[in-house]
Protein backbone atom coordinates (compact mmCIF):
# COMPACT_ATOMS: atom_id res chain seq x y z
CA UNK A 1 0.00 0.00 0.00
CA UNK A 2 2.72 2.72 0.36
CA UNK A 3 4.58 1.42 -2.62
CA UNK A 4 1.24 2.52 -4.32
CA UNK A 5 0.51 5.59 -2.55
CA UNK A 6 4.48 6.35 -3.08
CA UNK A 7 3.82 5.91 -6.87
CA UNK A 8 0.12 7.78 -6.77
CA UNK A 9 1.62 10.80 -5.10
CA UNK A 10 5.20 10.85 -7.76
CA UNK A 11 2.15 10.39 -10.36
CA UNK A 12 0.30 13.67 -8.65
CA UNK A 13 4.01 15.55 -8.54
CA UNK A 14 4.28 15.12 -11.56
CA UNK A 15 1.02 16.64 -13.36
CA UNK A 16 1.55 19.32 -11.01
CA UNK A 17 5.17 19.69 -12.22
CA UNK A 18 3.78 19.91 -15.60
CA UNK A 19 0.85 22.07 -14.71
CA UNK A 20 3.56 24.39 -13.57
CA UNK A 21 5.91 24.18 -16.82
CA UNK A 22 3.08 24.73 -19.28
CA UNK A 23 2.02 28.10 -16.60
CA UNK A 24 4.90 29.06 -17.02
CA UNK A 25 5.36 28.99 -20.71
CA UNK A 26 2.10 30.49 -20.84
CA UNK A 27 3.28 33.68 -18.56
CA UNK A 28 6.27 33.76 -20.62
CA UNK A 29 4.84 34.12 -23.83
CA UNK A 30 2.82 36.92 -22.32
CA UNK A 31 5.24 38.67 -20.51
CA UNK A 32 7.79 38.08 -23.87
CA UNK A 33 9.99 35.93 -22.10
CA UNK A 34 11.46 32.42 -22.90
CA UNK A 35 12.17 31.92 -26.53
CA UNK A 36 10.58 35.59 -27.23
CA UNK A 37 13.89 37.33 -24.75
CA UNK A 38 16.09 37.14 -27.90
CA UNK A 39 13.99 39.46 -30.00
CA UNK A 40 14.81 43.53 -29.57
CA UNK A 41 13.06 45.81 -30.09
CA UNK A 42 14.04 49.55 -31.06
CA UNK A 43 12.20 52.54 -30.83
CA UNK A 44 13.65 55.35 -33.04
CA UNK A 45 13.24 58.62 -31.21
CA UNK A 46 12.89 61.76 -33.18
CA UNK A 47 10.72 65.10 -33.29
CA UNK A 48 9.86 66.00 -37.09
CA UNK A 49 12.48 67.40 -39.79
CA UNK A 50 15.20 65.89 -38.27
CA UNK A 51 16.03 63.44 -40.87
CA UNK A 52 13.95 60.60 -39.15
CA UNK A 53 12.53 59.35 -42.31
CA UNK A 54 15.48 58.24 -43.37
CA UNK A 55 16.89 56.93 -40.93
CA UNK A 56 14.04 55.15 -40.06
CA UNK A 57 14.65 53.63 -44.09
CA UNK A 58 17.99 52.62 -43.30
CA UNK A 59 15.59 49.89 -41.00
CA UNK A 60 13.22 49.80 -43.25
CA UNK A 61 16.43 48.26 -45.45
CA UNK A 62 17.70 45.96 -43.52
CA UNK A 63 16.85 41.84 -44.13
CA UNK A 64 16.48 40.85 -40.51
CA UNK A 65 14.56 44.03 -39.65
CA UNK A 66 10.53 44.35 -39.30
CA UNK A 67 9.84 48.31 -39.76
CA UNK A 68 7.05 50.17 -38.87
CA UNK A 69 7.11 53.81 -40.00
CA UNK A 70 5.06 56.17 -37.73
CA UNK A 71 2.50 53.83 -36.60
CA UNK A 72 1.38 56.38 -33.49
CA UNK A 73 -0.18 58.54 -36.40
CA UNK A 74 -3.43 56.60 -35.98
CA UNK A 75 -3.92 57.74 -33.26
CA UNK A 76 -2.88 60.91 -33.94
CA UNK A 77 -5.62 61.26 -36.28
CA UNK A 78 -8.26 59.81 -34.44
CA UNK A 79 -8.12 61.66 -31.18
CA UNK A 80 -7.16 65.10 -33.34
CA UNK A 81 -7.00 68.16 -31.90
CA UNK A 82 -6.27 66.45 -29.02
CA UNK A 83 -3.80 67.73 -26.46
CA UNK A 84 -0.18 66.33 -27.38
CA UNK A 85 0.61 66.12 -23.41
CA UNK A 86 -2.83 63.96 -22.73
CA UNK A 87 -2.08 61.16 -25.34
CA UNK A 88 1.45 60.38 -24.44
CA UNK A 89 0.14 57.25 -21.84
CA UNK A 90 -2.24 56.10 -25.00
CA UNK A 91 1.20 56.47 -27.37
CA UNK A 92 3.59 54.53 -25.28
CA UNK A 93 0.86 51.32 -24.27
CA UNK A 94 -0.24 51.37 -27.91
CA UNK A 95 3.82 51.38 -28.83
CA UNK A 96 3.63 48.47 -26.22
CA UNK A 97 1.37 46.43 -28.36
CA UNK A 98 3.14 46.76 -31.75
CA UNK A 99 6.66 45.92 -30.62
CA UNK A 100 4.42 42.60 -29.75
CA UNK A 101 3.21 42.05 -33.00
CA UNK A 102 -0.24 42.65 -31.94
CA UNK A 103 -1.82 45.22 -34.79
CA UNK A 104 -5.29 45.22 -33.27
CA UNK A 105 -4.53 48.31 -31.42
CA UNK A 106 -5.04 50.00 -34.64
CA UNK A 107 -8.37 49.11 -35.08
CA UNK A 108 -9.04 51.31 -32.38
CA UNK A 109 -8.13 54.49 -33.83
CA UNK A 110 -8.71 53.37 -37.82
CA UNK A 111 -11.35 55.69 -39.46
CA UNK A 112 -14.61 54.27 -40.06
CA UNK A 113 -15.08 51.74 -42.87
CA UNK A 114 -17.73 53.45 -45.89
CA UNK A 115 -21.02 50.68 -46.36
CA UNK A 116 -19.67 49.56 -49.62
CA UNK A 117 -15.45 48.89 -48.55
CA UNK A 118 -15.57 45.84 -45.95
CA UNK A 119 -11.47 45.94 -46.10
CA UNK A 120 -11.38 49.37 -45.48
CA UNK A 121 -9.54 50.96 -42.01
CA UNK A 122 -12.22 50.83 -39.21
CA UNK A 123 -13.72 47.53 -40.11
CA UNK A 124 -12.88 44.23 -38.24
CA UNK A 125 -11.07 43.32 -41.40
CA UNK A 126 -8.44 46.19 -41.13
CA UNK A 127 -5.44 45.86 -43.98
CA UNK A 128 -1.91 46.50 -44.89
CA UNK A 129 -3.77 48.97 -46.51
CA UNK A 130 -4.79 50.48 -44.20
CA UNK A 131 -1.53 51.08 -42.38
CA UNK A 132 0.29 54.50 -42.45
CA UNK A 133 3.61 54.38 -45.18
CA UNK A 134 2.37 50.62 -46.30
CA UNK A 135 3.29 51.56 -49.84
CA UNK A 136 7.02 51.41 -48.97
CA UNK A 137 7.64 48.97 -45.69
CA UNK A 138 9.83 46.02 -47.07
CA UNK A 139 8.08 43.76 -45.58
CA UNK A 140 4.86 44.20 -46.76
CA UNK A 141 5.58 45.19 -50.47
CA UNK A 142 7.71 41.94 -51.07
CA UNK A 143 6.98 38.32 -50.57
CA UNK A 144 5.38 36.13 -49.06
CA UNK A 145 2.87 38.96 -48.27
CA UNK A 146 3.27 40.26 -52.04
CA UNK A 147 4.60 37.59 -54.07
CA UNK A 148 4.65 39.72 -56.87
CA UNK A 149 6.93 42.41 -55.32
CA UNK A 150 8.49 44.51 -57.56
CA UNK A 151 11.95 43.94 -55.31
CA UNK A 152 12.93 40.96 -53.20
CA UNK A 153 12.59 41.02 -49.61
CA UNK A 154 16.70 41.14 -49.20
CA UNK A 155 18.11 43.18 -52.41
CA UNK A 156 18.51 46.50 -50.90
CA UNK A 157 16.76 49.32 -52.48
CA UNK A 158 13.99 51.65 -52.28
CA UNK A 159 10.74 50.83 -52.77
CA UNK A 160 8.73 52.11 -55.54
CA UNK A 161 5.16 52.98 -53.84
CA UNK A 162 3.17 53.19 -56.73
CA UNK A 163 4.31 49.23 -57.83
CA UNK A 164 3.72 47.88 -54.66
CA UNK A 165 0.20 49.52 -54.56
CA UNK A 166 -0.05 48.07 -57.91
CA UNK A 167 0.95 44.64 -57.85
CA UNK A 168 0.09 44.11 -53.50
CA UNK A 169 -3.25 43.21 -52.89
CA UNK A 170 -4.32 44.44 -49.34
CA UNK A 171 -3.75 41.62 -46.52
CA UNK A 172 -5.05 40.25 -43.02
CA UNK A 173 -3.57 42.34 -40.33
CA UNK A 174 -3.10 38.57 -39.01
CA UNK A 175 -0.93 37.89 -41.74
CA UNK A 176 1.18 40.94 -40.84
CA UNK A 177 1.61 40.08 -37.30
CA UNK A 178 2.99 36.45 -38.21
CA UNK A 179 5.30 37.57 -40.40
CA UNK A 180 6.68 40.53 -37.57
CA UNK A 181 7.07 37.45 -35.22
CA UNK A 182 9.50 35.98 -37.67
CA UNK A 183 11.98 38.88 -37.18
CA UNK A 184 14.23 38.78 -34.67
CA UNK A 185 14.60 42.76 -34.29
CA UNK A 186 11.25 44.84 -34.20
CA UNK A 187 11.72 48.63 -35.27
CA UNK A 188 9.61 51.43 -34.77
CA UNK A 189 10.12 54.88 -36.11
CA UNK A 190 7.71 57.89 -34.88
CA UNK A 191 7.99 61.67 -33.88
CA UNK A 192 4.73 62.13 -31.40
CA UNK A 193 6.02 61.26 -28.21
CA UNK A 194 7.13 64.26 -26.59
CA UNK A 195 9.86 63.18 -24.19
CA UNK A 196 12.34 60.20 -23.81
CA UNK A 197 10.55 59.83 -19.58
CA UNK A 198 7.43 58.37 -21.43
CA UNK A 199 9.44 55.72 -22.59
CA UNK A 200 10.93 54.76 -19.23
CA UNK A 201 7.82 52.20 -17.93
CA UNK A 202 8.72 50.05 -21.29
CA UNK A 203 12.24 50.32 -21.06
CA UNK A 204 12.30 49.08 -17.24
CA UNK A 205 9.36 46.19 -18.70
CA UNK A 206 11.20 42.84 -18.06
CA UNK A 207 11.37 40.53 -21.30
CA UNK A 208 10.25 43.90 -23.41
CA UNK A 209 14.31 44.17 -24.18
CA UNK A 210 13.59 47.99 -25.50
CA UNK A 211 16.49 50.02 -26.72
CA UNK A 212 16.31 53.68 -28.08
CA UNK A 213 18.58 55.58 -30.82
CA UNK A 214 17.20 59.38 -30.11
CA UNK A 215 18.12 61.32 -33.31
CA UNK A 216 19.01 65.08 -33.19
CA UNK A 217 20.00 67.65 -35.45
CA UNK A 218 20.96 71.17 -35.53
CA UNK A 219 17.56 73.03 -34.73
CA UNK A 220 18.35 75.74 -37.03
CA UNK A 221 18.26 73.74 -40.03
CA UNK A 222 15.43 72.06 -38.07
CA UNK A 223 13.78 75.10 -38.43
CA UNK A 224 14.65 75.83 -41.83
CA UNK A 225 13.36 72.51 -42.63
CA UNK A 226 9.80 73.20 -40.91
CA UNK A 227 9.65 76.50 -42.74
CA UNK A 228 9.90 74.87 -46.43
CA UNK A 229 7.09 72.35 -44.95
CA UNK A 230 5.16 74.25 -43.22
CA UNK A 231 1.33 73.19 -44.82
CA UNK A 232 2.32 69.87 -44.76
CA UNK A 233 3.24 70.35 -40.46
CA UNK A 234 0.27 72.64 -40.00
CA UNK A 235 -1.86 69.79 -38.77
CA UNK A 236 0.65 68.22 -35.95
CA UNK A 237 1.48 71.99 -34.96
CA UNK A 238 -2.30 72.81 -33.89
CA UNK A 239 -1.50 69.12 -31.55
CA UNK A 240 2.05 69.75 -30.28
CA UNK A 241 3.28 73.18 -30.60
CA UNK A 242 0.31 75.28 -29.04
CA UNK A 243 3.26 77.72 -28.28
CA UNK A 244 6.84 78.51 -30.30
CA UNK A 245 7.65 75.01 -32.55
CA UNK A 246 11.68 75.41 -31.78
CA UNK A 247 10.81 76.32 -27.74
CA UNK A 248 8.89 72.96 -27.40
CA UNK A 249 11.45 70.71 -29.29
CA UNK A 250 14.00 72.11 -27.16
CA UNK A 251 12.86 72.03 -24.01
CA UNK A 252 12.23 68.46 -24.64
CA UNK A 253 15.76 67.65 -25.73
CA UNK A 254 16.91 69.27 -22.92
CA UNK A 255 15.22 66.92 -20.58
CA UNK A 256 15.96 64.19 -22.46
CA UNK A 257 19.82 65.24 -22.21
CA UNK A 258 19.80 65.65 -18.64
CA UNK A 259 17.78 62.11 -18.28
CA UNK A 260 19.74 60.24 -20.35
CA UNK A 261 22.86 61.76 -18.34
CA UNK A 262 21.66 61.15 -15.20
CA UNK A 263 19.75 57.49 -15.92
CA UNK A 264 21.33 54.04 -14.26
CA UNK A 265 24.16 52.15 -16.39
CA UNK A 266 21.68 49.59 -17.14
CA UNK A 267 19.56 51.92 -18.99
CA UNK A 268 22.05 54.08 -20.28
CA UNK A 269 23.49 50.74 -22.23
CA UNK A 270 20.31 50.74 -23.96
CA UNK A 271 19.94 54.22 -25.37
CA UNK A 272 22.24 55.82 -27.59
CA UNK A 273 22.30 59.29 -29.38
CA UNK A 274 22.55 59.95 -33.15
CA UNK A 275 23.67 63.77 -34.72
CA UNK A 276 21.81 64.20 -38.34
CA UNK A 277 24.93 66.18 -39.46
CA UNK A 278 27.47 62.73 -38.15
CA UNK A 279 25.27 60.43 -39.99
CA UNK A 280 25.49 62.14 -43.38
CA UNK A 281 29.82 63.43 -43.03
CA UNK A 282 30.64 59.57 -41.91
CA UNK A 283 27.81 57.37 -43.29
CA UNK A 284 29.43 54.15 -43.55
CA UNK A 285 30.86 54.71 -39.81
CA UNK A 286 27.37 56.00 -38.36
CA UNK A 287 25.57 53.13 -39.83
CA UNK A 288 28.71 50.71 -38.39
CA UNK A 289 27.67 52.34 -34.87
CA UNK A 290 23.90 52.22 -35.37
CA UNK A 291 23.71 48.52 -36.50
CA UNK A 292 25.98 47.24 -33.71
CA UNK A 293 23.52 49.02 -31.43
CA UNK A 294 20.67 47.29 -32.28
CA UNK A 295 22.27 44.06 -32.79
CA UNK A 296 22.41 43.76 -36.58
CA UNK A 297 25.52 42.74 -39.05
CA UNK A 298 25.98 44.99 -41.39
CA UNK A 299 25.86 44.21 -45.22
CA UNK A 300 28.00 45.96 -47.58
CA UNK A 301 25.03 46.81 -50.10
CA UNK A 302 23.61 48.64 -47.30
CA UNK A 303 26.75 50.50 -46.77
CA UNK A 304 26.59 51.01 -49.67
CA UNK A 305 22.87 52.68 -49.99
CA UNK A 306 23.79 55.07 -47.37
CA UNK A 307 26.35 56.63 -49.47
CA UNK A 308 24.91 56.98 -52.08
CA UNK A 309 21.07 58.30 -50.05
CA UNK A 310 23.51 60.72 -48.98
CA UNK A 311 25.58 62.16 -52.17
CA UNK A 312 22.81 63.00 -53.86
CA UNK A 313 22.52 65.81 -56.36
CA UNK A 314 19.84 67.73 -55.05
CA UNK A 315 20.02 69.32 -51.48
CA UNK A 316 16.23 68.71 -51.17
CA UNK A 317 13.11 67.55 -52.39
CA UNK A 318 10.12 69.39 -52.84
CA UNK A 319 8.29 67.05 -51.47
CA UNK A 320 9.13 67.34 -48.06
CA UNK A 321 8.05 63.78 -46.64
CA UNK A 322 9.92 62.16 -49.87
CA UNK A 323 13.03 59.55 -49.24
CA UNK A 324 15.33 60.02 -51.93
CA UNK A 325 18.93 60.10 -52.77
CA UNK A 326 20.56 64.06 -51.93
CA UNK A 327 23.29 65.98 -51.03
CA UNK A 328 22.67 65.91 -47.33
CA UNK A 329 26.23 67.60 -46.13
CA UNK A 330 24.84 70.44 -48.14
CA UNK A 331 21.59 70.38 -46.28
CA UNK A 332 23.63 70.38 -43.03
CA UNK A 333 24.55 74.04 -44.06
CA UNK A 334 21.41 75.36 -45.96
CA UNK A 335 20.19 77.14 -43.11
CA UNK A 336 23.33 79.53 -43.33
CA UNK A 337 21.86 80.86 -46.64
CA UNK A 338 18.03 80.58 -46.12
CA UNK A 339 17.69 81.83 -42.32
CA UNK A 340 17.53 85.85 -41.75
CA UNK A 341 19.93 86.74 -38.59
CA UNK A 342 16.72 87.64 -36.69
CA UNK A 343 15.79 83.78 -37.70
CA UNK A 344 19.10 82.66 -36.45
CA UNK A 345 18.87 84.69 -33.05
CA UNK A 346 15.32 83.54 -32.23
CA UNK A 347 16.42 79.99 -32.35
CA UNK A 348 20.12 80.22 -31.09
CA UNK A 349 17.90 82.26 -27.73
CA UNK A 350 15.27 79.10 -27.58
CA UNK A 351 18.02 76.15 -28.16
CA UNK A 352 21.30 77.63 -26.41
CA UNK A 353 21.07 75.31 -23.71
CA UNK A 354 20.36 71.89 -25.62
CA UNK A 355 23.08 72.73 -28.34
CA UNK A 356 25.55 73.21 -25.92
CA UNK A 357 25.03 69.59 -24.34
CA UNK A 358 24.28 68.02 -27.68
CA UNK A 359 28.13 69.63 -29.15
CA UNK A 360 30.89 67.50 -28.69
CA UNK A 361 32.68 67.27 -25.68
CA UNK A 362 35.73 68.70 -27.34
CA UNK A 363 34.10 71.26 -29.30
CA UNK A 364 32.62 72.38 -25.98
CA UNK A 365 35.81 72.82 -24.86
CA UNK A 366 37.75 74.32 -26.95
CA UNK A 367 34.70 76.83 -27.08
CA UNK A 368 35.12 77.72 -23.47
CA UNK A 369 39.08 78.16 -23.90
CA UNK A 370 38.13 80.63 -26.69
CA UNK A 371 35.67 82.56 -24.59
CA UNK A 372 37.99 82.76 -22.16
CA UNK A 373 40.73 84.21 -24.47
CA UNK A 374 40.18 87.91 -25.24
CA UNK A 375 42.26 87.97 -27.86
CA UNK A 376 39.21 86.39 -29.68
CA UNK A 377 36.71 89.10 -28.24
CA UNK A 378 36.39 90.85 -31.71
CA UNK A 379 35.43 91.68 -35.17
CA UNK A 380 36.72 90.52 -38.31
CA UNK A 381 36.41 91.07 -41.97
CA UNK A 382 35.77 88.74 -44.44
CA UNK A 383 35.48 90.00 -48.32
CA UNK A 384 34.52 93.84 -47.31
CA UNK A 385 31.78 92.10 -44.81
CA UNK A 386 31.66 92.12 -41.48
CA UNK A 387 31.85 89.46 -39.59
CA UNK A 388 31.12 87.95 -35.89
CA UNK A 389 32.32 84.88 -35.02
CA UNK A 390 30.70 83.23 -32.45
CA UNK A 391 27.36 83.49 -34.16
CA UNK A 392 26.67 80.17 -34.88
CA UNK A 393 28.71 78.99 -32.12
CA UNK A 394 26.92 79.12 -29.56
CA UNK A 395 29.71 79.51 -26.98
CA UNK A 396 28.44 82.72 -25.46
CA UNK A 397 25.16 84.18 -24.14
CA UNK A 398 22.59 84.97 -27.16
CA UNK A 399 22.96 88.30 -25.30
CA UNK A 400 26.46 89.11 -25.55
CA UNK A 401 26.84 87.63 -29.55
CA UNK A 402 23.82 89.27 -31.34
CA UNK A 403 23.50 92.97 -30.29
CA UNK A 404 25.62 94.18 -32.82
CA UNK A 405 24.26 95.73 -35.84
CA UNK A 406 24.97 94.83 -39.80
CA UNK A 407 26.92 91.70 -39.40
CA UNK A 408 26.96 88.03 -41.06
CA UNK A 409 27.38 84.36 -39.22
CA UNK A 410 30.41 82.47 -40.44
Amino acid sequence: KRFSSLIIQTQWLNLLSCESLLLFLIRAAGNGTGAAAGKRHIYLHATWRTGSSFVGELFNQHPDVFYLYEPMWHLWQALYPGDALSLQGALRDMLRSLFRCDFSVLRLYAAPAGPRDPLAPGSPNLTTAGIFGWRTNKVICSAPLCPAAPRPRGEVGLIDGAACEQRCPPRALRELEAECRKYPVVVIKDVRLLELGALLPLLREPGLNLRVVQLFRDPRAVHNSRLKAKQALLRESIQFFLGGALEVICQAWLRDLLLARRAPSGLRRRYTQLRYEDLVREPRAQLRRLLRFAGLPVPPAMEAFVVNMTRGEAYSSERPFLISARDAREAVHAWRERLSRQQVRQVEAACGEAMSLLRPRDQRQDALRSAADPRHHFLVLVNGNQTFPWCSQISLPVSNRLTLPNFNCI
